[in-house]
């Protein structure tokens, strides 16, 4: 026999629209009722009807992820941080590419937000950065976060992740070693990622009086990253280390000095960024910046729902990216 919301009222002794409010987070419920409600619907093992949940509140209970990114290393733990945390308060997830470079990406994004009917969006780079992306979902009255390497106005709330800081820790480590023929496997140029990564990274050289041996730009993918390190391993003398803007584009890398016969690490050193499973898989593995992707998509995705629901929730946004000591990486040999 299914359970109602009739049996949870009855058996926690409230009214049925007490019971509507506890599963609706209404603030209008003091915490002793609260808890009296969660434990009887615990104990019934009680799910409320979504259309139900949807016809009393007004909305979908559906939110949705906007991307432009073709990384699946990166769309994986993005998509099961969000997933798990629209899951934990009862909301579903509908995921909407924007295609790079086809038509305005401003319209794209409210055409999808109008048909979806999404009571929010969580919005990622390199769409993020978008002109006019935050001022018109703003406009629409779509609620909206994002993630981001540079902080966006517009937006309900923006997790920043300090990717030039962490570039900059990756120039130390190399110097640290002993190298100073030191090489940068950019991403591209019109990515604010790639822009904070590189811009760390050269002050981090120039902080112990160096610059870059080489610099060659990739667009993130694997062939881009195997052509630029064609090109920088061609320099004369070569690099003792590249330091690759994503782990796609530095698994390259090794792809390359294998043909080159170069021994990684003893005669070239590789890092990446991103701390994808990846990393793991290579060999030897990578050393990498590593980003909490799930860990911040859970965050801003919970702090859009709070934004949704009119939960109070001020917390400072935060993310600790950390270097991963790989086996990719050695002091430059010098015979």
């Amino acid at each position: 026999m299914t359970t109602t919301i009739a049996d949870v009222a009855a058996r926690a002794g409230v009214s049925i629209r007490t019971v509507s409010r506890v599963l609706n987070r209404s603030p209008l419920v003091n915490a002793a009722t609260r808890e009296q409600v969660e434990g009887a619907i615990a104990a019934l093992a009680f799910r409320p009807s979504a259309r139900a949940r949807g016809l009393a509140t007004g909305r979908s209970f559906l939110l949705g992820l906007v991307h432009n990114d073709r990384n699946a290393l990166v769309l994986d733990p993005l998509q099961r941080g969000i997933v798990g945390a629209a899951a934990a308060r009862g909301y579903e997830l509908v995921v909407h590419p924007v295609a790079a470079g086809q038509g305005d990406p401003v319209a794209d994004v409210l055409d999808f937000a109008g048909r979806s009917r999404v009571d929010g969006i969580v919005v990622v780079p390199p769409v993020s950065g978008a002109p006019g992306v935050a001022d018109a979902l703003s406009a629409a009255g779509v609620p909206a976060v994002a993630l981001s390497p540079v902080a966006l106005s517009g937006y309900e709330a923006v997790l920043v992740s300090d990717e030039r800081g962490a570039a900059r820790a990756v120039a130390g480590h190399l110097v640290v070693l002993g190298h100073d023929r030191i090489a940068l496997l950019s991403g591209p140029a019109s990515a604010h990622s790639a822009c904070e990564r590189r811009a760390g990274f050269v002050a981090g050289l120039a902080s112990h009086g160096l610059t870059l041996t080489g610099e060659a730009e990739g667009d993130y993918g694997f062939d881009s990253g195997v052509a630029a390190a064609r090109a920088l391993l061609s320099i004369a003398p070569r690099p003792t280390a590249i330091f690759a803007a994503n782990d796609v584009m530095a698994a390259a890398v090794l792809k390359v000095a294998v043909a080159h016969a170069l021994d990684v690490p003893r005669d070239l050193s590789v890092i990446g960024f991103d701390g994808s499973i990846l990393a793991r898989m290579l060999t030897p593995a990578l050393t990498t910046v590593h980003r909490p992707i799930a860990a911040m998509a859970a965050t801003i995705t919970t702090r859009l729902i709070d934004r949704i629901e009119r939960v109070a929730n001020d917390a400072p946004l935060a993310a600790t990216l950390t270097l991963s000591i790989g086996e990719s990486c050695a002091p430059p040999s010098r015979g």
